[in-house]
């Protein structure tokens, strides 16, 4: 029900080009996941998602577990249902939103003890725990409980985290059972190379069916960030499909497909829209600043999206100011699209053996226009 294929490698770089086989369709990689935390991506219909292009999307596993609860979308017949969405999710543990808590959660051997962010109840997870969440939710990929730890971080409690999400990983394997879903393993180690190494190393033995990177974008270097992911690329196997969890930028995106990661997520293009920060192929562009009151142009002129095809700066100004529900709409109509349009022609680009000069282009200025 699950297989992943390479089609097309990159000779010039490490990127590939793939496709993974789920039971609600094909996902063509390198992909960008819209993240819908709570079975939704904010602002965005169903059918808007689908006219964008979306093959893929994310959801939560600890925001769904709270509310409604992962009994009721099962009694509703699976997240797919419950959210009209047919086509695959992938969902994270929830190991990254109980890290946010901070001093809300606790981390023991058996699982992790957390407050509820909704009105404080008590609750505990363990790694089997998720696992059965997930398969309740019945999404295509599913991931591995892990402990996240916040950038920087020493080196014996980066051991120790690595050590539990090991742990963890391994129960999760044996629990998983029947394979109707495909499972993630995590690799943790925070910034230190070899804990890195000793993670995926030990991860690649459990033989899961995709391999995610956590623990980067908390906080660390860019440059720290892209050595770890340079050190780790050629340690994982080709036949397996490798998942950054939550990067990033437009530019980070191009430098992470070059190093050959596959599978990518982040929730700056939603959230950014609803603060009225659209993305453009000559930076960011915020649409509150008073230069924008009068300009007719739109967004970005060399952008296809609906909202650039409709809309002057001037009106999404008046509509972002006036806290209009449109404004989040449109706003998040764009971003998504750019991103999207980026991953479209990611793809083209490694297909003609030219993604050094696409990101070239693409960047022609970095500039606010």
């Amino acid at each position: 029900m699950f297989s992943f294929r390479i089609t097309h490698s990159d000779q010039r770089s490490r990127a590939r080009l793939g496709e993974i086989a789920t039971p609600h369709g094909v996902v063509q990689t390198p992909v960008f996941m819209p993240v819908g935390t709570q079975a939704t991506v904010k602002s965005m219909t169903m059918k808007e998602l689908e006219e964008l292009g979306v093959e893929i999307i994310l959801s939560n596993t600890y925001h769904l577990y709270l509310q409604p609860g992962h009994k009721i979308i099962e009694k509703i017949g699976g997240l797919h249902q419950f959210a009209c969405w047919n086509k695959p999710i992938l969902t994270d543990s929830g190991g990254f939103q109980i890290f946010s808590l901070g001093t809300l959660q606790k981390v023991k051997e058996e699982g992790i003890y957390f407050t509820s962010h909704l009105d404080g109840s008590k609750h505990f997870l363990s790694p089997e725990m998720v696992i059965d969440i997930q398969k309740s939710l019945g999404a295509d990929m599913i991931t591995t409980l892990d402990q996240c730890i916040p950038y920087p971080a020493s080196y014996e409690y980066a051991r120790e985290a690595m050590e539990i999400t090991l742990q963890w990983a391994k129960r999760s394997r044996a629990h998983f059972g029947e394979k109707t879903q495909a499972l993630f393993g995590i690799v943790q180690g925070s910034t230190y190379p070899e804990l890195r190494e000793e993670s995926l190393s030990r991860l690649m033995e459990l033989d899961f069916e995709g391999i995610a990177i956590g623990g980067l974008s908390v906080g660390e270097p860019k440059d720290l960030m892209y050595e770890l992911l340079e050190l780790m690329e050629p340690l994982l196997t080709s036949d397996k499909p490798r998942y950054l969890m939550g990067l990033g930028t437009p530019e980070d995106l191009f430098d992470a497909v070059a190093l050959g990661y596959d599978m990518f997520d982040c929730v700056m293009p939603t959230r950014n829209a609803r603060n009225g920060c659209l993305f453009t192929r000559k930076g960011k562009l915020m649409i509150k600043n008073a230069r924008y009151a009068d300009d007719p142009r739109p967004i970005d002129q060399e952008c296809t999206c609906y909202t650039c095809r409709h809309f002057s700066r001037a009106y999404l100004r008046h509509i972002f100011i006036a806290k209009e529900i449109l404004s989040a709409i449109l706003n998040t109509h764009h971003n998504l699209h750019f991103y999207l349009d980026i991953m479209r022609k990611i793809r083209q680009s490694i297909k003609d053996e030219t993604l050094v000069e696409l990101k070239k282009s693409f960047f022609s200025s970095s500039e606010e226009d």
